[in-house]
C-alpha cells in the first residue's frame, strides 16, 4: 500500500502539481502573514528599546503622587547627587543624562526623521574624556554652546559632516549650530528612523530647561561588584524623590512596557494570522475533497482486489503526508517572499514603519509544518475515510455521487442556527458600547462559519438570479449556470475564500471612510480658527513645548486678526491629578466651537473656569460650583464653574484664563497656538506664517483639513498593514479559484468531450468555463460585500462611543469596484482552465475515467 500510494503521487503529475499548489498557497498565506507581522512587530519593539551599555544602576526621579507633592513637581537630579554616586562604594564611574527634543532640518530645510521622535541629549565626558554611550566616528564631542554632534544615520540622511552648519529647533525659534562630530549609538529610536542630537551638558541643561540638573544618573560598577550590591550602596545616598534601579531590572521593565505597548497591534496581527490559517485550511480541505472524490473509482478497485478500508484510508493519508511535506517547504519559502514584498509595498505607500531585518521566527516554521503536513493529513482523512466506506460496486458505478437529503437538511439547519446566533451576538455587541468588543468578535466568527455552512443553499437562488444575463451567451451561458449549481458544495467552497477577503476589505473600507468623515466633521465643527500652530518632530509622543515667543511673533502680523496660545499646566483638581488649559478668554470664543449645556464663553476669566460635561457629571458640578485646585507650584486656590460645554477631541477638560494659570507654571510654554487670518486659510497666509517663523522645519502650521488628517493618521498605518494582508488574501483566493476550476475541468473531461462531440466548439467550451468562474466569483463577492457592510456598521457603533461625530458612510463607488474586482478575479482565474478544457482531445476525453 505504501508503494501504491507513492506511485499514485507520481503517476498523476498534473494532479500532483495542482494539489501541491493548493497546499502551498495555504502555507504561503500563513507563513507570509506571520513573517510580515513578526517583522513589523520586531521593528517597532526595537525602535522602543534603549541600550544599557556601560550602566549597572540608574538613578531616576521618583514623583510622589500624593497630596504632599505639588502637581507640577518634576523632580530632577543635582550635580551633588552625581558626585556622590560616582564616589559610592562599588562604583567606578557615573555620568549625568539630560533629555529633550531637538528637531533638525536637512539642507533643503525639511524636517529630518519625520514620523519618529527627534531627540536631544548631552555628551557627558567621563574618565578619559569619553561618554561610554556614544562612539565618535568623525570629529569630536561638543564642548560649548553653538556646537552639536549628530548620530551617524541622521548625518548620512541629511548629508552632514563635521564642520557643516545645521538649522535646529528646540522649542520654536530656529538656531544655527555647527556640527563638530558624528557618533554611533544603539538607541532604538535612531535605528527606527528618528534623530538624536548631542550638546555639551551645560548647553543641553539650558536648552531643555534644566540648568544644573539631570533627568537620570547612570552608574557603572567596579569589577567584581554586582548590580544589586551597587544599588544597595546607592540607596543610602538618595534624596526622598529619587530611586535607584539595576540595569537588569530596567531591561526587564522595558521589555514588559514594550510588550504592553505592542499588545493591541500584535492582537490585530494575530487575528489576521488566524484568518490566514483558516483560509489556508479551507483551500486544502476543498482540494483534497475534490481529489479523493475524483479517485473514488480507483479506491473502490483497490477494495475490490483485497485492500481493507483502513489500508485505503492509510494510502490516502500517505499521499497527503508526502504532498504536505513538499508543499510546506515550498510554501514557507514563498511565504518569506510574500512577507518581504508586503513590507516593501507598505513602505511604498508612505507608511512610516521602522527599518529592521526580516524575521522568520520558529513559530513561523512550526506553523508552516502544521499547515503543510498536519492540516493536509487531517484534510485528507475525512474524504479518504468517506471513500473507503463506500461499497466497491456502488463506487465504481458512481451511485454515491449525490449527497443525501438528510445530510443537506442537517447542514442547512446547523448553518441557519449558527448564522442567526452570530448575527444576534454582533447586534447585541454593537449596543453594548465599550464592553461589546468580545461578544461582537465572537459573534462575527460564528456568523462567518454559519455563512460558510449555508453557502451551498445560498448559491442556488443567487446564481439563479444571474440566469437571465447568462442566457445572453446562449448554450455556453446555460451550461455555465447549470455547472455552477450542479455541485453547490464545490461552488460554495470555491467562492468562500474570495468571500473572506472581500468581507474584510469591505468592512475596513466602511470603517475607514466613516472614521474619516467623523474626524472631518469634528474638526469642522470644533475649530473656527484658520490655523493651529504646534511643534512637530515628536513622533506622535505629543506634548512638545512651544516657545511663548511664537505667539508673540505671530500676533504682531497685521494679517492675524485673532490669536490665542493654549498652554497646559498640571494640577490637582478636587484631589485628582489633571491639568488646566490656559487660553485667551477674549479670543478663544472666535477660535473654537463648542456647545454649552450651561453658561457661555462670556463667563471665562479670572477664577471662573469652563469645564467639559464629563468632568461636570463625574463631580456633579454646575454653574456656580466651587472647584478646589492645587496649582503646578503647589499653591492652593479655588475656581468657580462659569460654564459647562460638551467636550470633543479638539477641546476638553478645564479651561481657564492664561493669566490665572501662567504665574503658577514652572516653565511657561504653549502646546498650541490658534489663530485667524484676513482672507481665511489660504496658501499665501500659510506661507506668510512660515516665513515669519523663520521657515522652521519643526513647527507645524495646520488648517482644519491638516488637523483632521493628523488625527486620522493614528489609524492609517494599521489600516495600511491590514490592507496589505487582505490583498494577499485576495491573491490566494484567485489562485484557489484557478486550482479548483482546473481540477473541476480535469474531473469533467468526459463530459466536456461529449459536449465537443455533439457540436460545442472550442470557443464555446472556453466561454462556458469562464462564465462559470465569473458567476462563482461574483457569488463570493456579493456575500463578501454584504457581510463587510454589516460588520462595518457593527464596529462603527462601538467607535461612535469614543468618537461622537462618527457617521456611517457606505463607499458605493469602492464597493462597486470591489464587485468588479471579484468579476475580474473570475475572468483571470478561468483563463488557464478554460484553455485547457478547449484543448482536450475529443476522443481521449470521452474515454477518460
Amino acid at each position: 500500500m505504501l508503494r501504491t500510494a507513492l506511485r499514485n503521487v507520481l503517476a498523476h503529475k498534473a494532479r500532483l502539481l495542482m494539489t501541491v499548489l493548493a497546499v502551498m498557497l495555504g502555507v504561503a498565506f500563513v507563513a507570509g502573514t506571520l513573517v510580515f507581522t513578526n517583522t513589523i512587530s520586531d521593528a517597532y519593539q526595537k525602535s522602543s528599546q534603549k541600550g544599557f551599555k556601560g550602566v549597572d544602576v540608574a538613578i531616576t526621579p521618583d514623583k510622589k503622587d500624593d497630596d504632599s507633592a505639588n502637581p507640577g513637581d518634576a523632580p530632577r537630579l543635582s550635580q551633588r547627587l552625581l558626585d556622590q554616586a560616582s564616589k559610592a562604594p562599588g562604583a567606578t564611574s557615573a555620568f549625568g543624562v539630560v533629555k529633550g527634543s531637538s528637531a533638525l532640518a536637512d539642507k533643503k530645510g525639511d524636517l529630518l526623521g519625520s514620523g519618529f521622535p527627534n531627540l536631544g541629549g548631552n555628551y557627558y565626558p567621563g574618565s578619559g574624556g569619553k561618554d561610554p554611550r556614544y562612539n565618535m566616528t568623525e570629529g569630536r564631542a561638543p564642548k560649548a554652546a553653538g556646537e552639536i554632534a549628530l548620530d551617524s544615520r541622521t548625518a548620512e540622511r541629511g548629508h552632514y559632516k563635521a564642520g557643516d552648519s545645521i538649522r535646529v529647533s528646540v522649542d520654536g525659534p530656529v538656531r544655527t549650530e555647527k556640527v563638530v562630530g558624528v557618533f554611533t549609538t544603539d538607541d532604538g529610536n535612531v535605528a527606527a528612523g528618528g534623530t538624536l542630537a548631542l550638546y555639551d551638558t551645560a548647553t543641553a541643561q539650558k536648552l531643555f530647561g534644566k540648568p544644573g540638573q539631570f533627568d537620570e544618573i547612570d552608574v557603572k560598577a567596579d569589577a567584581g561588584t554586582s548590580q544589586s550590591t551597587l544599588k544597595s550602596s546607592i540607596d543610602k545616598i538618595l534624596p526622598e524623590q529619587a530611586k535607584a534601579t539595576t540595569a537588569k531590572k530596567l531591561a526587564k521593565d522595558q521589555a514588559k512596557a514594550i510588550e504592553e505597548g505592542m499588545s493591541s497591534m500584535q492582537t490585530a496581527m494575530l487575528v489576521f494570522a488566524g484568518i490566514a490559517l483558516f483560509v489556508g485550511i479551507f483551500i486544502i480541505v476543498n482540494t483534497f475533497s475534490m481529489l479523493v472524490a475524483q479517485r473514488t473509482r480507483e479506491l473502490a478497485l483497490m477494495r475490490a482486489v483485497g485492500a481493507t478500508r483502513r489500508q485505503v484510508t492509510r494510502s490516502v493519508l500517505i499521499e497527503a503526508t508526502v504532498v504536505g511535506a513538499v508543499a510546506a517547504v515550498v510554501g514557507l519559502a514563498a511565504g518569506v517572499g510574500i512577507g518581504a514584498v508586503l513590507r516593501s509595498v507598505l513602505n511604498s505607500t508612505g507608511a512610516k514603519v521602522p527599518d529592521g531585518p526580516l524575521i522568520i521566527a520558529p513559530t513561523t516554521v512550526l506553523a508552516s509544518v502544521v499547515v503543510g503536513v498536519v492540516v493536509t493529513v487531517l484534510s485528507a482523512w475525512l474524504p479518504g475515510r468517506r471513500a473507503a466506506k463506500i461499497p466497491p460496486v456502488a463506487a465504481m458505478n458512481s451511485v454515491h455521487a449525490a449527497p443525501t437529503t438528510r445530510g443537506l437538511v442537517l447542514r442547512n439547519t446547523i448553518g441557519s442556527i449558527l448564522a442567526a446566533a452570530g448575527a444576534a451576538l454582533v447586534v447585541a455587541g454593537a449596543g453594548m458600547g465599550g464592553d461589546g468588543q468580545g461578544p461582537m468578535a465572537f459573534g462575527a466568527a460564528v456568523l462567518v462559519i454559519g455563512i460558510f455552512v449555508l453557502t451551498p443553499l445560498l448559491s442556488r437562488p443567487l446564481i439563479a438570479a444571474a440566469g437571465p444575463v447568462l442566457r445572453i451567451f446562449g448554450m455556453p451561458g446555460k451550461l455555465a449556470r447549470q455547472n455552477a449549481v450542479r455541485n453547490p458544495r464545490r461552488t460554495a467552497a470555491t467562492a468562500s475564500a474570495l468571500m473572506v477577503g472581500l468581507t474584510l476589505i469591505t468592512g475596513m473600507t466602511v470603517i475607514a471612510g466613516s472614521m474619516q468623515k467623523g474626524i472631518d466633521k469634528m474638526a469642522a465643527d470644533g475649530l473656527k480658527s484658520d490655523y493651529v500652530v504646534s511643534m512637530g518632530g515628536g513622533g506622535g509622543t505629543g506634548g512638545r513645548p512651544l516657545s511663548p515667543e511664537v505667539s508673540k511673533t505671530l500676533a504682531k502680523l497685521p494679517e492675524v486678526t485673532t490669536i490665542s496660545p493654549l498652554r497646559s499646566s498640571p494640577a490637582r483638581i478636587a484631589g485628582d491629578s489633571d491639568s488646566l488649559t490656559g487660553v485667551d478668554p477674549k479670543a478663544i470664543k472666535d477660535l473654537v466651537k463648542v456647545d454649552f449645556t450651561e453658561g457661555s464663553f462670556a463667563a471665562l476669566g479670572g477664577t471662573k473656569a469652563l469645564i467639559d460635561d464629563k468632568i461636570a457629571d463625574e463631580h456633579h458640578w454646575k454653574v456656580g460650583s466651587t472647584i478646589p485646585v492645587t496649582y503646578e507650584d503647589g499653591r492652593s486656590g479655588k475656581l468657580t464653574v462659569g460654564g459647562v460645554f460638551e467636550g470633543n477631541q479638539m477641546i476638553r477638560g478645564v479651561m481657564v484664563d492664561s493669566a490665572t494659570v501662567t504665574p503658577h507654571m514652572t516653565t511657561v510654554a504653549d502646546f498650541q497656538v490658534m489663530l485667524k487670518t484676513k482672507g481665511g486659510a489660504t496658501e499665501n497666509n500659510k506661507d506668510l506664517l512660515k516665513k515669519t517663523l523663520g521657515e522652521n522645519p519643526a513647527i507645524k502650521i495646520q488648517n482644519k483639513q491638516d488637523t483632521s488628517d493628523e488625527i486620522a493618521s493614528a489609524f492609517t498605518l494599521m489600516l495600511n498593514m491590514l490592507y496589505g494582508l487582505l490583498a494577499m488574501a485576495v491573491i490566494v483566493a484567485v489562485l484557489g479559484v484557478i486550482n479548483t476550476l482546473a481540477m473541476s475541468v480535469f474531473e469533467r473531461s468526459k463530459e466536456i468531450g461529449m459536449l465537443r462531440a455533439i457540436g460545442l466548439d472550442r470557443g464555446g467550451v472556453k466561454r462556458m468555463v469562464r462564465l462559470e468562474s465569473l458567476v462563482i466569483s461574483l457569488f463570493g463577492g456579493v456575500l463578501g460585500l454584504g457581510l463587510g457592510v454589516f460588520f462595518g456598521w457593527a464596529a462603527g457603533e462601538l467607535i461612535a462611543t469614543e468618537l461622537p461625530s462618527y457617521e456611517l458612510v457606505l463607499p458605493w463607488a469602492r464597493m462597486g469596484l470591489f464587485l468588479l474586482m471579484a468579476a475580474l478575479v473570475g475572468v483571470i482565474a478561468a483563463l488557464w482552465p478554460a484553455r485547457r478544457a478547449a484543448k482536450l482531445n475529443v476522443l481521449a476525453a470521452i474515454k477518460a475515467e
